[in-house]
Order: structure tokens, then sequence, then C-alpha cells
């Protein structure tokens, strides 16, 4: 059962680690116990929007993750149900709809893959070196490495690509009048594009941190009804003997939260403390949806959230917190170099409690 749809079911699915809006059942991001990590975002193309019920793509992330043992077989799995069932639907939990296509990244230890769709069609490039972003617009060129085998005749018979010369994906689905919200997207592509190419050759986990904490570029948004939500950043070796750690915020703004480590162990501990509460009576689930709202924020979010406050109301302990909780990260990014360089062998139950460690000291600090 999905957010909206219920699909056949695979015999075996792979562990995930979802960062997920808490009505629906998919995820903005994740990574699988295989090494394979999804992202998505909205995006607004030529093709109509379904705003009948099918697959969200957060469903999508969260099936590639759950049925691909790696970025390519997930990218196989998202494309084939997307062909399948088509994707539609309000991404957002307020009565009046809010719909929109998708773009993904997919990575896993060995290969790197960015995943554009336009209704129930798509392209995708394989990334062969250097880095890659996307940033709710198409971006996909002429570089197409794999494509919906209906994808250049559609375009040709709706008048959008007359078939000859080259074909550009992101020029012939993208409208031609960009929604403002897409207009104010390509300054934060390129804005991200820049700061990742100033650290070429040499991007590390905190690179990526503080790319994500950067606002001029608007890739961090922390203004009035939108902040940025949960952040995550991957560290996948190519040394299949050493593991990938996975580090998540679980709170919004990350330029005022703590990235965390994740590793895939077995009997990894539970984290309520990350878990949305449930309803019985969920305004998500019921028809018509979303006529009532809930408070689904779990208690480290309302525990940052109080937090948040006292940094803006009394700046010095603001500023305190903001240190403790940045020494606190860096301990992690210390715990997983060590950890990758063979420096330290944790056992493997410390690996189990790493996360839920890491989210009690947290919240140590807010009390």
């Amino acid at each position: 059962q999905c957010t909206y749809l219920e699909i056949e079911q695979a015999e075996r699915t792979h562990a995930v680690v979802l960062s997920r809006p808490a009505w629906l059942w998919g995820a903005e991001m994740g990574a699988n116990d295989c090494g394979v990590c999804v992202g998505n975002e909205g995006v607004w193309t030529r093709e109509p929007l379904g705003e009948a019920e099918a697959l969200l793509g957060m469903d999508l992330v969260r099936l590639g993750l759950e049925r691909g043992g790696s970025a390519r077989e997930a990218l196989e799995v998202i494309t084939a149900l997307l062909e399948r069932y088509g994707q539609g639907g309000s991404c957002k939990e307020e009565p009046v709809p809010f719909v929109y296509h998708n773009t993904f990244l997919l990575a896993d230890r060995a290969e790197a893959w960015v995943l554009e769709t336009a209704g129930r069609y798509w392209a995708a490039q394989r990334i062969r070196e250097g880095s890659r972003n996307i940033s709710n617009q198409l971006s996909i060129g002429s570089e197409i490495t794999a494509e919906h085998p209906g994808l250049r005749e559609r375009a040709r018979s709706r008048g959008w690509w007359s078939g000859d010369g080259e074909f550009s994906f992101a020029e012939v689905f993208s409208l031609e009048k960009q929604p403002p919200r897409m207009e104010a997207a390509k300054a934060r592509f390129q804005a991200g594009k820049e700061l990742l190419r100033q650290h070429a050759g040499h991007i590390t986990a905190e690179t990526l941190m503080s790319i994500l904490r950067d606002k001029d570029s608007g890739i961090c948004v922390d203004a009035e009804g939108f902040r940025t939500a949960g952040s995550m950043v991957s560290v996948l070796p190519r040394d299949p003997a050493l593991p990938c750690v996975h580090f998540f915020t679980a709170t919004p703004d990350p330029s005022r939260s703590v990235f965390k480590p994740f590793v895939f162990v077995a009997g990894i501990k539970p984290v309520p403390q990350v878990r949305s509460p449930s309803f019985p009576q969920d305004p998500a689930k019921q028809i018509p949806r979303f006529q009532s709202s809930v408070d689904r924020r779990h208690e480290l979010y309302r525990r940052h959230q109080a937090a948040l406050e006292l940094m803006e109301q009394d700046r010095e302990r603001g500023q305190k917190l903001l240190e403790m909780l940045q020494e606190l990260e860096k301990q992690g990014l210390e715990g997983m170099k060590e950890l990758l360089e063979g420096t330290v062998t944790p056992r493997q139950e410390e690996l189990a409690d790493l996360f839920l460690d890491c989210v009690e000291a947290e919240m140590k600090f807010y009390t």
C-alpha cells in the first residue's frame, strides 16, 4: 500500500532508512542496506499534471530503495512502475492539491544517475565523473544514457520536436513559460553547480553539509511559510568491505541542525524520538482528504523547534547551543573517518546504537 495506490508486492525487499513527510508512505530521500541512495525533487513539464491519485515521486523513491540492489536496478524499478501506474495526486497535506512531476538522483558505491520524468515519460543520464546536482527543473540535455521507448515519438507527435537534429530532453519537455518557482530554481541550480565546482576533486561529507546549509544560494531555505526540511549526506566507499555511512538531520533548517550518522548493521535500535505519531482518524487517509490538520511533529522535532526559538530570543545562549551541536556533529564525522580508515573497529552493538545515541545526545542539549 503506497500513499494512494496499492501495487503488487515484491518477493523480497531491502532494509531502508528514510527521511519522509510523516503523512505519506514514500520518502524524499533515503538509503538501503546495499548502499543505494535515492532522492527526489518536484518539477513542472509540458506533460499535463495528473491530479488523479497515482504514485507520488516520493513513493517511487521508497520503491526504488526497497526493490533495487544497485542504483541502476533502482532506476529500472522506478521507470517500470512509472510507465505502468503513472504519477499523480497531491504531494502536500493541504485541501488544495499541489501536484508535480519528479526528478531523481540515484547513487551507489560504483554508479550515479540522474533520472528526470514528464508524466509517464523519462530520460536518464549516467554520471561518470565529477559532481552533479538537481534543482526543481529538467537538466538532462542531449547526454541521455537511457530513455522511455516512446519518448521521442511523444515529443514529435505533440509538435515539441521536429524529429531533426539533436534531441535535448530539457529543451523539448520544459514549459515554455516557467512558473515563478521554477525561475527561482534556475539560480539555485547554478549556485549549487558553482559551489560544487569550487570544491572539485576534494568534495567531502563536510563540503556537502556546508552546501546544504548555504542560505545565499537559496539551497537552505528558511523563509516564512517554507523551510528546508530534513537533510541527508551519504558516504559510499568503493570498497565493499567498508560500510556506507548516512548522515541525517531529522530536523529542518540544516544550518541549525545536527547531521547524525547511521550505519546498516544487524539489530539496529529503533529511534522512537524521530518517528512521527500515528492517528486512528488520519485526515490523509480519509476521503475527502486533508479536511483537518494534525500535529505530526516527532519528539526531536519539537525540542529542536523550541531550541530554535531560544536561539532567536537569546543570541548568546543560542550561539552556545549551536557550538555544542556543531561539536556533536564533528564527533560523528571524526568517528566516520576512523571507521573508514580502519583506525577503530567498533563493535556491532555500538554501530546498532549509533543513530539512537546521537539523537539522545542532541536531545540532552535541548533540555
